[in-house]
C-alpha cells in the first residue's frame, strides 16, 4: 500500500512542543485511524543522547507516551545500569502510532511495514533536527533503518559507533530492543541481554560526552 507521508503535515516552525500537536492531525498513512492517539515523543528536548524505539505498544497508544509498558520499564533499567538519567534523554520511536491487530479484547503488536516507516520518517527527521543529540541509539532494526535508511543487522553492528546517515548529524549507536528480553525466558539468556543492552548504552554515553 502506498502511503502520503507525513510531510505535509510537518510545520515549518519547529519546536518539540510544535511537532507534537501538528502530529496530532497526521494522515501520511492508514494506522491513525484504529489508534486511540499519536504517541510522539518525552524526554529533554536538549538532550544528547536520543533513543528511537519501531512503534507504540499497547499501554504507550493508551497513555500517549513512548516508553511506559513492560518494554519501557526494561528500558529504564538498562538506562540506570548505565548510569544515564533518563530525565536526561529524548525517546522517541519511528513510527507515531500503534499498529496491531485484534483478538478478542486484545489488541497484538503488529510490526509496522516499510511503507509505514518511510511515511512516518518526516517526523522523526523534524525532532532529530530541533534536538540535534549528540548520539541516536535505535532500539531495533526498523528504528535502525528509519534513522540509517538501510537494513540493520543488529547481530553484527551493535556496540559501536555507526557514521550518520547524512553529513553533519549525530553518530549512530543501534542496539536490540527492549521488547526482545521480555520474550526470553531463560535467566541466563536474559541476563545476557540485558547486559549487552547496557553495554550498547554505555558505547552511546562515550560517544556523547
Amino acid at each position: 500500500m502506498e502511503h502520503a507521508g507525513a510531510e505535509a503535515w510537518v510545520p515549518s516552525t519547529r519546536s518539540v512542543a510544535k511537532l507534537a500537536e501538528a502530529a496530532e492531525s497526521c494522515r501520511g498513512c492508514e494506522l491513525w485511524a484504529d489508534a486511540t492517539q499519536v504517541v510522539f515523543s518525552r524526554g529533554r528536548a536538549s538532550a544528547r543522547i536520543a533513543l528511537v524505539g519501531e512503534q507504540p505498544g499497547d499501554q504507550e497508544d493508551r497513555a500517549g507516551e513512548p516508553f511506559v509498558g513492560p518494554a519501557g520499564r526494561v528500558l529504564a533499567d538498562a538506562l540506570e545500569a548505565a548510569k544515564l538519567d533518563p530525565s536526561q534523554v529524548y525517546l522517541t520511536n519511528a513510527v507515531k502510532h500503534f499498529r496491531h491487530t485484534v483478538r478478542g479484547k486484545r489488541r497484538i503488536h503488529e510490526k509496522p511495514a516499510a511503507g509505514h516507516v518511510t511515511a512516518c520518517h518526516p517526523w522523526l527527521e523534524a525532532e532529530l533536527s530541533v534536538v540535534r543529540p549528540h548520539v541516536v541509539v535505535c532500539l531495533g532494526a526498523t528504528a535502525g533503518r528509519s534513522v540509517l535508511g538501510r537494513a540493520v543487522r543488529i547481530g553484527a553492528e551493535r556496540g559501536t559507533v555507526l557514521e550518520p546517515a547524512t553529513p553533519g548529524g549525530p553518530q549512530v549507536v543501534v542496539t536490540t530492543h527492549p521488547s526482545a528480553l521480555l520474550r526470553l525466558r531463560d535467566r541466563s539468556e536474559w541476563g545476557e541481554a540485558f547486559d549487552g543492552l547496557v553495554g550498547d548504552l554505555r558505547v552511546a554515553a562515550a560517544a556523547a560526552d
